[in-house]
Protein backbone atom coordinates (compact mmCIF):
# COMPACT_ATOMS: atom_id res chain seq x y z
CA UNK A 1 0.00 0.00 0.00
CA UNK A 2 2.82 2.11 0.20
CA UNK A 3 2.75 2.75 -3.37
CA UNK A 4 -1.19 4.02 -3.28
CA UNK A 5 -0.39 6.22 -0.10
CA UNK A 6 2.28 7.93 -1.49
CA UNK A 7 -0.31 9.65 -4.29
CA UNK A 8 -2.74 11.27 -1.73
CA UNK A 9 -1.41 14.57 -1.93
CA UNK A 10 -3.74 17.50 -2.58
CA UNK A 11 -3.94 18.77 -6.69
CA UNK A 12 -3.31 21.97 -7.25
CA UNK A 13 -6.18 24.23 -7.23
CA UNK A 14 -5.14 26.87 -9.54
CA UNK A 15 -5.52 24.63 -12.25
CA UNK A 16 -9.23 23.64 -11.10
CA UNK A 17 -10.46 26.67 -11.15
CA UNK A 18 -10.68 26.89 -14.93
CA UNK A 19 -13.01 24.03 -14.75
CA UNK A 20 -16.12 25.22 -15.52
CA UNK A 21 -19.41 24.44 -16.58
CA UNK A 22 -18.95 27.64 -19.02
CA UNK A 23 -15.84 26.27 -20.19
CA UNK A 24 -16.75 22.64 -21.12
CA UNK A 25 -20.14 24.43 -23.12
CA UNK A 26 -18.37 26.78 -24.99
CA UNK A 27 -16.09 24.02 -26.48
CA UNK A 28 -19.27 21.52 -27.17
CA UNK A 29 -21.48 24.77 -28.74
CA UNK A 30 -18.80 24.60 -31.72
CA UNK A 31 -17.72 21.24 -31.72
CA UNK A 32 -21.72 19.98 -32.03
CA UNK A 33 -22.67 22.99 -34.06
CA UNK A 34 -24.57 22.24 -37.62
CA UNK A 35 -21.51 23.82 -39.08
CA UNK A 36 -19.60 21.02 -38.37
CA UNK A 37 -22.18 18.47 -39.81
CA UNK A 38 -22.24 15.96 -37.12
CA UNK A 39 -18.11 15.21 -37.79
CA UNK A 40 -18.16 12.59 -40.14
CA UNK A 41 -14.99 10.93 -40.89
CA UNK A 42 -12.86 12.76 -43.42
CA UNK A 43 -15.84 15.26 -43.37
CA UNK A 44 -15.36 18.95 -43.73
CA UNK A 45 -16.62 18.65 -40.34
CA UNK A 46 -14.33 16.37 -39.34
CA UNK A 47 -11.39 18.73 -40.43
CA UNK A 48 -12.82 21.60 -38.92
CA UNK A 49 -12.85 19.88 -35.57
CA UNK A 50 -9.19 18.91 -36.06
CA UNK A 51 -7.88 22.50 -36.98
CA UNK A 52 -10.22 23.55 -33.79
CA UNK A 53 -8.27 21.53 -31.72
CA UNK A 54 -5.38 21.50 -32.85
CA UNK A 55 -5.82 25.85 -32.57
CA UNK A 56 -6.70 24.96 -28.89
CA UNK A 57 -2.95 23.01 -28.12
CA UNK A 58 -1.31 25.64 -29.84
CA UNK A 59 -2.93 28.25 -27.86
CA UNK A 60 -2.34 26.51 -24.84
CA UNK A 61 1.21 25.75 -25.37
CA UNK A 62 1.28 22.18 -25.51
CA UNK A 63 3.88 20.44 -27.85
CA UNK A 64 2.82 19.10 -31.30
CA UNK A 65 4.03 15.65 -32.14
CA UNK A 66 1.90 14.81 -35.07
CA UNK A 67 3.50 14.56 -38.30
CA UNK A 68 5.94 17.21 -39.28
CA UNK A 69 5.79 19.67 -36.54
CA UNK A 70 2.27 19.57 -36.29
CA UNK A 71 -0.12 18.23 -33.98
CA UNK A 72 -1.97 16.53 -36.45
CA UNK A 73 -1.12 12.36 -36.62
CA UNK A 74 -2.80 12.13 -40.68
CA UNK A 75 -3.83 8.50 -41.34
CA UNK A 76 -5.71 7.24 -43.99
CA UNK A 77 -9.07 5.25 -44.16
CA UNK A 78 -10.91 3.21 -46.67
CA UNK A 79 -14.60 3.99 -47.02
CA UNK A 80 -17.28 1.69 -48.12
CA UNK A 81 -20.39 2.76 -48.61
CA UNK A 82 -22.68 -0.64 -49.98
CA UNK A 83 -25.69 -0.46 -51.33
CA UNK A 84 -28.09 -3.47 -50.34
CA UNK A 85 -31.55 -3.95 -50.76
CA UNK A 86 -32.96 -7.18 -49.26
CA UNK A 87 -30.70 -10.66 -48.63
CA UNK A 88 -33.05 -13.75 -49.43
CA UNK A 89 -33.47 -17.33 -47.02
CA UNK A 90 -34.59 -19.83 -49.23
CA UNK A 91 -34.82 -23.91 -47.65
CA UNK A 92 -36.73 -26.20 -50.62
CA UNK A 93 -39.78 -24.35 -51.65
CA UNK A 94 -39.83 -21.84 -49.16
CA UNK A 95 -38.21 -18.16 -49.12
CA UNK A 96 -37.75 -15.46 -46.60
CA UNK A 97 -36.85 -12.02 -47.58
CA UNK A 98 -35.44 -9.98 -45.30
CA UNK A 99 -35.72 -5.99 -46.37
CA UNK A 100 -33.10 -3.48 -45.95
CA UNK A 101 -33.27 -1.09 -42.49
CA UNK A 102 -36.98 -2.96 -41.44
CA UNK A 103 -35.09 -6.64 -40.67
CA UNK A 104 -31.78 -5.90 -42.17
CA UNK A 105 -28.83 -3.90 -41.72
CA UNK A 106 -26.07 -5.19 -43.82
CA UNK A 107 -22.51 -4.21 -44.71
CA UNK A 108 -19.52 -5.12 -46.70
CA UNK A 109 -17.07 -6.81 -44.80
CA UNK A 110 -14.16 -6.19 -47.40
CA UNK A 111 -12.66 -3.38 -49.30
CA UNK A 112 -14.02 -4.41 -52.94
CA UNK A 113 -16.07 -3.23 -55.36
CA UNK A 114 -18.83 -5.76 -54.73
CA UNK A 115 -19.99 -8.20 -51.73
CA UNK A 116 -21.88 -11.13 -52.69
CA UNK A 117 -23.56 -14.36 -50.97
CA UNK A 118 -24.68 -17.21 -53.31
CA UNK A 119 -26.55 -19.75 -51.63
CA UNK A 120 -24.58 -19.83 -48.65
CA UNK A 121 -25.76 -22.02 -45.82
CA UNK A 122 -26.36 -20.71 -42.46
CA UNK A 123 -24.87 -22.26 -39.35
CA UNK A 124 -26.01 -21.16 -36.07
CA UNK A 125 -22.87 -21.25 -34.14
CA UNK A 126 -23.91 -19.93 -30.51
CA UNK A 127 -22.33 -17.06 -29.35
CA UNK A 128 -19.03 -17.61 -31.82
CA UNK A 129 -16.72 -17.85 -29.54
CA UNK A 130 -13.35 -19.28 -28.67
CA UNK A 131 -11.86 -18.73 -25.56
CA UNK A 132 -9.52 -21.86 -24.80
CA UNK A 133 -8.79 -19.96 -21.59
CA UNK A 134 -12.25 -21.13 -20.68
CA UNK A 135 -11.91 -24.70 -22.47
CA UNK A 136 -15.13 -22.81 -25.00
CA UNK A 137 -15.67 -23.24 -28.20
CA UNK A 138 -18.52 -22.66 -30.13
CA UNK A 139 -17.18 -23.91 -33.46
CA UNK A 140 -16.44 -27.16 -32.65
CA UNK A 141 -13.86 -27.47 -35.15
CA UNK A 142 -16.75 -27.60 -37.66
CA UNK A 143 -15.95 -26.59 -41.26
CA UNK A 144 -17.76 -23.02 -41.69
CA UNK A 145 -15.81 -21.96 -45.28
CA UNK A 146 -17.69 -20.52 -47.72
CA UNK A 147 -20.94 -20.27 -45.04
CA UNK A 148 -22.74 -17.61 -43.06
CA UNK A 149 -22.83 -17.82 -39.43
CA UNK A 150 -25.61 -16.57 -37.44
CA UNK A 151 -24.75 -15.67 -34.17
CA UNK A 152 -25.96 -14.32 -30.70
CA UNK A 153 -24.69 -11.38 -29.22
CA UNK A 154 -23.31 -10.64 -25.70
CA UNK A 155 -21.56 -13.60 -23.69
CA UNK A 156 -22.74 -16.19 -21.46
CA UNK A 157 -23.07 -14.76 -18.30
CA UNK A 158 -25.05 -17.25 -15.99
CA UNK A 159 -21.82 -19.11 -14.91
CA UNK A 160 -19.68 -16.57 -12.98
CA UNK A 161 -16.68 -18.64 -13.44
CA UNK A 162 -17.11 -18.39 -17.27
CA UNK A 163 -16.49 -15.30 -19.30
CA UNK A 164 -16.68 -12.94 -15.83
CA UNK A 165 -20.48 -13.72 -15.53
CA UNK A 166 -22.57 -11.24 -16.14
CA UNK A 167 -20.13 -8.90 -16.30
CA UNK A 168 -19.60 -8.40 -20.80
CA UNK A 169 -15.96 -9.11 -22.07
CA UNK A 170 -14.84 -8.76 -25.67
CA UNK A 171 -15.90 -12.28 -26.75
CA UNK A 172 -19.40 -10.57 -26.55
CA UNK A 173 -18.94 -7.49 -29.15
CA UNK A 174 -19.84 -7.58 -32.39
CA UNK A 175 -16.36 -6.93 -33.46
CA UNK A 176 -15.01 -10.09 -32.06
CA UNK A 177 -18.26 -12.11 -33.46
CA UNK A 178 -17.19 -10.57 -36.99
CA UNK A 179 -13.62 -11.27 -36.79
CA UNK A 180 -13.58 -14.80 -35.45
CA UNK A 181 -16.16 -15.94 -38.35
CA UNK A 182 -13.87 -14.56 -40.73
CA UNK A 183 -10.80 -16.56 -38.98
CA UNK A 184 -12.90 -19.41 -39.25
CA UNK A 185 -13.54 -19.26 -43.50
CA UNK A 186 -17.08 -17.20 -42.78
CA UNK A 187 -18.23 -15.48 -46.25
CA UNK A 188 -21.15 -14.17 -43.93
CA UNK A 189 -21.95 -13.36 -39.91
CA UNK A 190 -25.39 -12.36 -38.88
CA UNK A 191 -25.56 -10.97 -35.36
CA UNK A 192 -28.85 -11.86 -33.70
CA UNK A 193 -30.04 -8.31 -32.73
CA UNK A 194 -31.62 -7.87 -29.20
CA UNK A 195 -31.96 -4.67 -27.46
CA UNK A 196 -30.61 -6.46 -24.09
CA UNK A 197 -27.91 -8.07 -26.04
CA UNK A 198 -26.57 -5.12 -28.05
CA UNK A 199 -27.30 -2.86 -25.08
CA UNK A 200 -29.03 -0.18 -27.17
CA UNK A 201 -32.18 -0.79 -29.96
CA UNK A 202 -32.54 -1.71 -33.27
CA UNK A 203 -32.70 2.41 -34.14
CA UNK A 204 -29.13 2.64 -33.31
CA UNK A 205 -28.14 -0.26 -35.67
CA UNK A 206 -30.21 1.47 -38.18
CA UNK A 207 -27.87 4.84 -37.88
CA UNK A 208 -24.50 3.55 -36.78
CA UNK A 209 -24.32 0.73 -39.83
CA UNK A 210 -26.01 2.74 -42.73
CA UNK A 211 -23.83 5.40 -44.85
CA UNK A 212 -20.15 5.07 -45.35
CA UNK A 213 -18.42 2.73 -43.36
CA UNK A 214 -14.99 2.89 -42.54
CA UNK A 215 -11.69 1.08 -41.79
CA UNK A 216 -8.38 1.27 -42.10
CA UNK A 217 -6.58 0.00 -44.97
CA UNK A 218 -6.15 -3.76 -45.66
CA UNK A 219 -3.57 -5.34 -44.50
CA UNK A 220 -4.48 -8.92 -46.00
CA UNK A 221 -5.95 -11.46 -43.49
CA UNK A 222 -9.30 -13.33 -43.87
CA UNK A 223 -12.41 -10.89 -44.38
CA UNK A 224 -15.87 -11.57 -44.73
CA UNK A 225 -18.36 -10.37 -48.01
CA UNK A 226 -20.55 -9.30 -45.60
CA UNK A 227 -21.70 -8.39 -42.05
CA UNK A 228 -25.04 -7.87 -40.90
CA UNK A 229 -27.20 -7.63 -38.31
CA UNK A 230 -31.12 -9.15 -37.80
CA UNK A 231 -33.70 -8.57 -36.43
CA UNK A 232 -34.63 -10.88 -33.77
CA UNK A 233 -38.01 -11.05 -35.44
CA UNK A 234 -36.51 -12.28 -38.69
CA UNK A 235 -34.24 -14.23 -36.86
CA UNK A 236 -37.08 -16.70 -35.65
CA UNK A 237 -39.00 -16.91 -38.89
CA UNK A 238 -35.07 -17.71 -40.48
CA UNK A 239 -34.60 -20.78 -37.92
CA UNK A 240 -38.16 -21.88 -38.06
CA UNK A 241 -37.43 -22.69 -41.42
CA UNK A 242 -35.13 -25.20 -40.79
CA UNK A 243 -37.74 -26.56 -38.28
CA UNK A 244 -36.00 -25.80 -35.31
CA UNK A 245 -36.78 -23.30 -32.63
CA UNK A 246 -34.51 -20.04 -31.95
CA UNK A 247 -35.32 -20.19 -28.09
CA UNK A 248 -34.01 -23.74 -27.77
CA UNK A 249 -30.79 -23.03 -29.66
CA UNK A 250 -29.90 -20.20 -27.69
CA UNK A 251 -30.83 -22.45 -24.42
CA UNK A 252 -28.29 -25.39 -25.97
CA UNK A 253 -26.00 -22.15 -26.29
CA UNK A 254 -25.21 -21.79 -22.97
CA UNK A 255 -23.05 -24.75 -22.31
CA UNK A 256 -19.37 -25.90 -23.15
CA UNK A 257 -21.35 -28.80 -24.93
CA UNK A 258 -23.03 -26.68 -27.78
CA UNK A 259 -22.70 -28.32 -30.83
CA UNK A 260 -23.03 -26.13 -34.26
CA UNK A 261 -26.16 -26.42 -35.44
CA UNK A 262 -26.25 -26.25 -39.94
CA UNK A 263 -29.85 -25.26 -40.50
CA UNK A 264 -29.58 -26.08 -44.30
CA UNK A 265 -30.51 -22.43 -45.19
CA UNK A 266 -29.44 -21.21 -48.57
CA UNK A 267 -28.12 -17.50 -47.74
CA UNK A 268 -28.04 -15.25 -50.73
CA UNK A 269 -27.62 -11.26 -51.65
CA UNK A 270 -25.34 -9.20 -53.58
CA UNK A 271 -24.73 -5.61 -53.72
CA UNK A 272 -22.15 -3.14 -55.01
CA UNK A 273 -19.98 -0.95 -53.22
CA UNK A 274 -18.43 2.43 -53.34
CA UNK A 275 -14.87 2.13 -52.35
CA UNK A 276 -12.97 5.37 -51.55
CA UNK A 277 -9.51 6.21 -49.86
CA UNK A 278 -9.99 8.90 -47.68
CA UNK A 279 -7.86 10.55 -44.68
CA UNK A 280 -8.40 11.71 -41.09
CA UNK A 281 -6.21 12.62 -38.34
CA UNK A 282 -5.27 12.19 -34.75
CA UNK A 283 -4.91 15.77 -32.92
CA UNK A 284 -1.90 14.77 -30.49
CA UNK A 285 -0.34 17.99 -27.94
CA UNK A 286 1.68 17.14 -25.03
CA UNK A 287 2.88 18.68 -22.03
CA UNK A 288 6.62 18.04 -20.97
CA UNK A 289 7.06 16.71 -17.66
CA UNK A 290 9.49 18.16 -15.62
CA UNK A 291 11.73 15.17 -14.12
CA UNK A 292 14.52 14.91 -16.16
CA UNK A 293 13.81 10.90 -16.05
CA UNK A 294 10.22 10.33 -15.44
CA UNK A 295 9.70 12.69 -18.15
CA UNK A 296 10.22 10.03 -21.02
CA UNK A 297 6.60 8.17 -19.27
CA UNK A 298 3.90 9.64 -20.72
CA UNK A 299 0.33 9.71 -18.98
CA UNK A 300 -2.29 9.55 -22.04
CA UNK A 301 -5.93 11.25 -22.23
CA UNK A 302 -7.71 10.46 -25.14
CA UNK A 303 -11.23 11.49 -26.33
CA UNK A 304 -12.73 10.83 -29.83
CA UNK A 305 -13.63 13.82 -31.30
CA UNK A 306 -15.79 12.39 -34.18
CA UNK A 307 -19.11 11.31 -34.65
CA UNK A 308 -21.72 9.87 -37.17
CA UNK A 309 -22.39 12.82 -39.92
CA UNK A 310 -25.21 13.12 -41.78
CA UNK A 311 -27.75 10.06 -40.79
CA UNK A 312 -28.30 8.28 -44.53
CA UNK A 313 -32.06 8.13 -43.85
CA UNK A 314 -33.19 10.83 -41.11
CA UNK A 315 -36.66 10.19 -40.76
CA UNK A 316 -39.49 12.23 -41.90
CA UNK A 317 -39.42 15.89 -41.05
CA UNK A 318 -36.16 15.19 -39.15
CA UNK A 319 -32.84 17.16 -38.87
CA UNK A 320 -30.37 14.94 -40.75
CA UNK A 321 -27.19 16.18 -38.59
CA UNK A 322 -25.72 13.47 -36.04
CA UNK A 323 -24.20 16.28 -33.74
CA UNK A 324 -23.12 14.43 -31.22
CA UNK A 325 -22.80 16.66 -28.39
CA UNK A 326 -22.27 14.39 -25.34
CA UNK A 327 -20.82 11.61 -27.74
CA UNK A 328 -18.46 12.58 -28.04
CA UNK A 329 -18.19 16.64 -28.15
CA UNK A 330 -18.41 16.84 -24.33
CA UNK A 331 -15.22 14.56 -23.94
CA UNK A 332 -13.46 16.97 -26.06
CA UNK A 333 -14.15 19.21 -24.16
CA UNK A 334 -13.33 17.85 -21.08
CA UNK A 335 -10.26 16.90 -22.56
CA UNK A 336 -9.10 20.73 -23.55
CA UNK A 337 -10.43 21.67 -19.95
CA UNK A 338 -7.82 19.33 -18.60
CA UNK A 339 -5.51 20.52 -21.02
CA UNK A 340 -5.99 24.18 -19.68
CA UNK A 341 -5.84 23.33 -16.54
CA UNK A 342 -2.72 21.87 -16.25
CA UNK A 343 -1.06 24.13 -18.59
CA UNK A 344 -2.42 26.77 -15.96
CA UNK A 345 -1.12 25.76 -12.57
CA UNK A 346 2.39 26.51 -10.78
CA UNK A 347 4.52 23.82 -12.32
CA UNK A 348 4.14 21.00 -14.53
CA UNK A 349 3.80 17.36 -13.65
CA UNK A 350 6.74 14.91 -13.17
CA UNK A 351 5.75 12.88 -15.90
CA UNK A 352 4.51 14.17 -19.65
CA UNK A 353 0.84 14.08 -20.68
CA UNK A 354 -0.37 13.04 -23.54
CA UNK A 355 -3.75 15.13 -25.05
CA UNK A 356 -4.78 13.06 -27.61
CA UNK A 357 -8.58 13.95 -29.72
CA UNK A 358 -8.62 10.90 -31.91
CA UNK A 359 -10.51 10.24 -35.19
CA UNK A 360 -12.88 7.26 -36.22
CA UNK A 361 -13.81 5.76 -32.62
CA UNK A 362 -17.38 5.27 -33.89
CA UNK A 363 -15.84 3.24 -36.83
CA UNK A 364 -14.30 0.69 -34.66
CA UNK A 365 -12.11 2.54 -32.72
CA UNK A 366 -9.71 3.52 -35.88
CA UNK A 367 -7.85 6.74 -34.57
CA UNK A 368 -6.70 5.01 -31.50
CA UNK A 369 -5.82 1.80 -33.03
CA UNK A 370 -3.45 4.31 -35.59
CA UNK A 371 -2.32 6.12 -32.53
CA UNK A 372 -1.13 2.44 -30.60
CA UNK A 373 0.53 1.13 -33.72
CA UNK A 374 2.34 4.36 -34.26
CA UNK A 375 3.02 5.58 -30.72
CA UNK A 376 4.74 8.69 -30.23
CA UNK A 377 6.88 6.87 -27.06
CA UNK A 378 7.07 2.90 -26.49
CA UNK A 379 4.11 1.43 -24.77
CA UNK A 380 6.20 0.58 -22.04
CA UNK A 381 6.68 3.97 -21.56
CA UNK A 382 2.99 4.80 -21.43
CA UNK A 383 2.29 5.34 -17.24
CA UNK A 384 -1.55 4.75 -18.11
CA UNK A 385 -4.28 5.78 -20.41
CA UNK A 386 -7.16 8.02 -19.08
CA UNK A 387 -10.11 8.04 -21.76
CA UNK A 388 -13.26 10.32 -21.98
CA UNK A 389 -15.93 9.92 -23.91
CA UNK A 390 -19.47 11.81 -23.10
CA UNK A 391 -19.87 13.71 -20.34
CA UNK A 392 -23.14 13.70 -17.19
CA UNK A 393 -25.57 16.51 -18.31
CA UNK A 394 -27.90 15.64 -15.75
CA UNK A 395 -26.66 17.29 -12.38
CA UNK A 396 -24.64 16.11 -9.58
CA UNK A 397 -24.25 12.31 -8.02
CA UNK A 398 -23.13 11.12 -4.55
CA UNK A 399 -20.68 8.13 -6.65
CA UNK A 400 -18.37 7.52 -9.39
CA UNK A 401 -18.81 4.61 -11.97
CA UNK A 402 -15.86 3.04 -12.58
CA UNK A 403 -15.68 0.66 -16.76
CA UNK A 404 -13.85 -2.00 -15.66
CA UNK A 405 -13.64 -1.66 -12.03
CA UNK A 406 -10.96 -4.39 -10.38
CA UNK A 407 -8.69 -3.82 -13.39
CA UNK A 408 -5.96 -1.96 -12.42
CA UNK A 409 -4.37 -0.26 -9.09
CA UNK A 410 -5.71 2.96 -10.55
CA UNK A 411 -8.98 2.43 -8.97
CA UNK A 412 -7.46 2.95 -5.77
CA UNK A 413 -6.25 6.12 -6.35
CA UNK A 414 -9.38 7.25 -7.93
CA UNK A 415 -11.44 5.55 -5.00
CA UNK A 416 -9.52 8.41 -2.58
CA UNK A 417 -9.86 11.08 -4.87
CA UNK A 418 -13.38 10.43 -5.62
CA UNK A 419 -13.64 10.73 -1.06
CA UNK A 420 -12.57 14.04 -0.76
CA UNK A 421 -14.97 15.07 -3.23
CA UNK A 422 -17.34 13.00 -0.62
CA UNK A 423 -18.39 10.99 -3.42
CA UNK A 424 -18.00 6.83 -3.50
CA UNK A 425 -16.32 5.05 -6.36
CA UNK A 426 -18.84 2.10 -7.67
CA UNK A 427 -18.19 -0.91 -10.34
CA UNK A 428 -19.89 -0.29 -13.74
CA UNK A 429 -24.13 -0.94 -12.78
CA UNK A 430 -24.05 -1.79 -16.77
CA UNK A 431 -21.01 -4.09 -16.59
CA UNK A 432 -23.27 -6.34 -19.08
CA UNK A 433 -23.42 -3.71 -22.08
CA UNK A 434 -19.50 -4.39 -21.67
CA UNK A 435 -17.79 -0.76 -22.08
CA UNK A 436 -14.85 -1.34 -21.47
CA UNK A 437 -14.27 -2.74 -24.86
CA UNK A 438 -16.29 -0.02 -26.46
CA UNK A 439 -14.09 2.71 -26.54
CA UNK A 440 -10.81 3.51 -27.16
CA UNK A 441 -9.20 3.11 -23.98
CA UNK A 442 -9.23 -0.73 -24.82
CA UNK A 443 -6.77 -0.64 -27.75
CA UNK A 444 -4.52 1.06 -25.02
CA UNK A 445 -5.28 -2.12 -22.91
CA UNK A 446 -4.45 -4.37 -25.66
CA UNK A 447 -0.90 -3.52 -26.03
CA UNK A 448 -0.61 -3.62 -22.33
CA UNK A 449 -1.04 0.17 -20.89
CA UNK A 450 -3.17 0.50 -17.49
CA UNK A 451 -6.48 2.00 -18.38
CA UNK A 452 -8.86 3.92 -16.59
CA UNK A 453 -12.48 5.37 -17.82
CA UNK A 454 -15.16 6.13 -15.42
CA UNK A 455 -17.95 8.92 -15.32
CA UNK A 456 -20.60 9.90 -12.98
CA UNK A 457 -22.96 7.10 -11.44
CA UNK A 458 -26.79 6.62 -11.08
CA UNK A 459 -26.67 7.88 -7.56
CA UNK A 460 -28.08 11.87 -8.09
CA UNK A 461 -28.04 14.43 -5.50
CA UNK A 462 -31.45 15.06 -4.63
CA UNK A 463 -33.27 12.33 -6.70
CA UNK A 464 -35.37 9.52 -6.43
CA UNK A 465 -32.91 5.92 -6.49
CA UNK A 466 -33.91 4.85 -9.79
CA UNK A 467 -33.80 8.22 -11.96
CA UNK A 468 -30.38 7.99 -12.64
CA UNK A 469 -30.79 5.09 -14.58
CA UNK A 470 -33.77 6.11 -16.03
CA UNK A 471 -32.70 8.95 -17.49
CA UNK A 472 -29.18 7.17 -18.89
CA UNK A 473 -31.80 4.36 -20.44
CA UNK A 474 -34.14 7.24 -21.74
CA UNK A 475 -31.16 9.00 -23.22
CA UNK A 476 -29.97 6.15 -25.01
CA UNK A 477 -33.85 5.29 -26.42
CA UNK A 478 -34.30 8.47 -28.10
CA UNK A 479 -30.65 10.38 -28.24
CA UNK A 480 -27.64 7.93 -28.57
CA UNK A 481 -26.22 7.83 -32.11
CA UNK A 482 -29.32 10.41 -33.19
CA UNK A 483 -29.80 13.52 -34.90
CA UNK A 484 -30.96 14.96 -30.97
CA UNK A 485 -27.62 15.04 -29.33
CA UNK A 486 -27.42 18.12 -29.30
CA UNK A 487 -26.53 21.10 -26.51
CA UNK A 488 -29.85 22.30 -25.01
CA UNK A 489 -30.26 24.18 -22.30
CA UNK A 490 -31.54 21.75 -20.45
CA UNK A 491 -28.48 20.36 -19.81
CA UNK A 492 -26.72 20.75 -15.51
CA UNK A 493 -23.26 20.24 -16.27
CA UNK A 494 -22.62 20.53 -12.57
CA UNK A 495 -21.83 16.84 -11.79
CA UNK A 496 -19.57 17.43 -15.28
CA UNK A 497 -17.71 19.89 -13.39
CA UNK A 498 -17.15 17.34 -10.55
CA UNK A 499 -15.70 14.41 -13.06
CA UNK A 500 -13.61 16.95 -15.38
CA UNK A 501 -12.04 17.61 -11.98
CA UNK A 502 -11.08 14.27 -11.19
CA UNK A 503 -9.88 13.44 -14.78
CA UNK A 504 -7.91 16.67 -13.56
CA UNK A 505 -6.55 15.40 -10.37
CA UNK A 506 -5.89 11.72 -11.74
CA UNK A 507 -3.69 12.65 -14.12
CA UNK A 508 -1.56 14.52 -11.99
CA UNK A 509 -1.32 11.64 -9.40
CA UNK A 510 -0.37 9.69 -11.97
CA UNK A 511 1.84 11.71 -13.35
CA UNK A 512 3.63 12.97 -10.00
CA UNK A 513 3.61 9.03 -8.78
CA UNK A 514 6.70 7.31 -7.70
CA UNK A 515 5.77 4.27 -9.77
CA UNK A 516 3.51 3.88 -12.92
CA UNK A 517 0.22 1.65 -12.23
CA UNK A 518 -0.28 -2.01 -12.79
CA UNK A 519 -3.09 -4.53 -13.86
CA UNK A 520 -4.29 -6.08 -11.40
CA UNK A 521 -2.43 -10.09 -10.88
CA UNK A 522 -4.22 -12.23 -13.42
CA UNK A 523 -5.79 -9.84 -15.87
CA UNK A 524 -6.09 -10.27 -19.27
CA UNK A 525 -3.73 -7.69 -20.15
CA UNK A 526 -1.24 -8.11 -17.48
CA UNK A 527 1.13 -10.44 -20.12
CA UNK A 528 1.16 -7.17 -22.93
CA UNK A 529 2.18 -5.45 -20.27
CA UNK A 530 4.64 -7.15 -18.83
CA UNK A 531 5.92 -8.14 -22.27
CA UNK A 532 6.21 -4.04 -22.96
CA UNK A 533 8.47 -3.44 -19.92
CA UNK A 534 10.48 -6.06 -20.55
CA UNK A 535 11.13 -5.41 -24.14
CA UNK A 536 12.31 -1.99 -22.41
CA UNK A 537 14.71 -3.60 -20.43
CA UNK A 538 16.16 -5.27 -23.20
CA UNK A 539 16.25 -2.31 -25.80
CA UNK A 540 18.58 -0.45 -22.86
CA UNK A 541 21.08 -3.18 -22.14
CA UNK A 542 21.89 -3.80 -26.20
Amino acid sequence: MTFLLSLLLAADPSGQSFITASALTGHVRFLASDALEGRGPATKGDTLAQQYIAAQFETLGLEPVGDKGTALQSFELMGVNGHPDTMTFTKGQTTLSTPFMTDLIAVSGHQAARSVLEKAEVVFVGYGIVAPEYGWNDFKNVDVKGKVVLVMNSDPEDDASLFAGKTRLWYGRWDYKYEQAAKQGAVGCIIIHTTPSAGYPWQVVQTSWTGEQFDLPSAGGPKLQVKAWLTETASKKLVSMAGKDLDVLRMAAQSRDFQPVPLGVLASTSFANTVVKRSTANVLGVLRGSDPKLSDEWVVLTAHHDHLGLAEHPKPGEDAINNGAVDNASGVAALLTVARALTAQGKRPKRSVLFAAVAAEEQGLLGSQFLVEHPPVPYGRMAANINIDGLNIWGRTKDVSVIGYGKTSIDAVLTQLAKAQGRVVKPDALSDRGFFYRSDQFNFAKVGVPASYFSSGHAFIGRPEAWGREQREKWELTHYHQPSDELTPAWDLSGAVEDVKLIYQLTVKLADAPTMPTWTRGDEFEVPRLKSLEALKVGSSR
